[in-house]
């Protein structure tokens, strides 16, 4: 027990400046999220920089890829965000068992297409479990940039996912900061949900 210890404290000690970097303005981009903070769009474009080279690095491809998808929807939520509040619009909503389908539908589609493009394009030695996190957090990013209630429940499910993959790198500090973002997670669905309730 004391040699496991030992080994975590170590490998936060060896813990590079680009992933407390990329820790930092990650759980604050996320808390922002939860409290419906406009301001988490733009801090997220530094801690998605900050992963891309991160994980490029440990060679999680599909996560690398999903930092470029991140950076695109942090501008796009962003505006639209600011829109919806600038129109008054009703600030949370909910999707339809339609858009819940499609949402899976989706996420199964593209952990199968990306899943063989790292398998066979690439020297990942995860590919599939990459790809399965990719496509649920794909799913999850755009339903928060529309601001669907929904998309708290999928980072939940794939935060808790993301944790034994980061352990696997030995990412430690990045495998703590998910299991915070799990937790953070539940609290801004029942926040959203609070909301969304409210404005029913």
């Amino acid at each position: 027990m004391q040699d496991f210890f030992q080994q975590i404290v170590s490998q936060f000690a060896q813990t590079t400046w680009l992933e407390w970097l990329g820790t930092l303005t990650g759980f604050l981009c996320v808390y922002l999220a939860a409290k419906q903070n406009i301001w988490n769009w733009p801090i997220s474009i530094i801690s998605v920089i900050s992963y891309a080279i991160l994980f490029y690095d440990a060679r999680l491809y599909g996560d690398t890829l999903l930092q470029f998808y991140f950076l695109s929807t942090a501008v796009y939520g962003w505006y639209y965000w600011f829109k919806r509040k600038e129109e008054n619009k009703k600030p949370i909503v909910k999707a339809n068992n339609v858009q819940l389908v499609l949402s899976i539908l989706a996420i199964i589609c593209l952990t199968a297409a990306i899943g063989y493009l790292l398998d066979s394009k690439t020297n990942s030695d995860v590919p599939y479990i990459d790809a399965f996190c990719t496509a649920v957090s794909f799913i999850a990013q755009f339903l928060m940039t529309r601001k669907i209630l929904q998309n708290w429940l999928l980072w939940i499910f794939v935060d808790i996912c993301y944790i034994p993959l980061y352990v696997h790198k030995q990412l430690m500090l990045t495998a703590v900061l998910y299991f915070v973002f799990a937790i953070i997670a539940w609290k801004g669905y029942r926040d959203w949900q609070k909301t969304y309730k409210n404005f029913a």
